[in-house]
């Protein structure tokens, strides 16, 4: 997986799709997805470009920080609760709006997490743990196959 290292510290692993001049080694997805593994050092302010046309989440899984400056992030709560003076933690989904950046300010530590973006599906989706689908239905669906040993069969 390439790895580039900018002047201040931060890191970026691009698993998926273009960055700083580097292409990560998944290729050919429908969505033209970005997948990277971003770590800005303690008491950073990073600016990090996303695709205008796209949308972005970040999932942050060591360190804390905080996201500014782009659409109104929303916390969701996967595993931990994260901090109480608007910043996220470690085990914390961010999703963002539209917009052409993600800033983040890392804490004292560092921020390590994968920021996610891609073309957006322009369908409905229906999401709970590892599996999603488009409706609630479909979902129900799913894992009653999974509990019955019939989710996804190969020939």
């Amino acid at each position: 997986i390439p790895e580039v290292t900018d002047d201040d510290g931060t890191i970026v692993r691009v698993i998926c799709g273009d960055f700083w001049g580097q292409r990560g080694p998944v290729d050919g997805i429908a969505a033209e997805p970005r997948y990277l593994d971003v770590y800005v050092p303690p008491a950073q302010r990073k600016t990090l470009p996303v695709e205008t046309s796209g949308h972005a989440f970040a999932y942050v899984f060591d360190g804390s920080g905080s996201f500014r400056d782009a659409a109104e992030p929303q916390s969701v709560e996967t595993d931990m609760v994260g901090g109480s003076d608007g910043g996220v933690d470690n085990r914390w989904l961010v999703l963002f709006d539209g917009g052409d950046e993600v800033v983040v300010q890392s804490g004292e530590e560092g921020i390590r997490f994968l920021l996610v973006s891609g073309q957006p599906l322009e369908e409905p989706v229906a999401w709970r743990g590892p599996i999603v689908m488009n409706t609630d239905e479909e979902l129900r669906s799913a894992y009653a196959e999974l509990r019955n040993g019939t989710f996804i069969q190969s020939s």
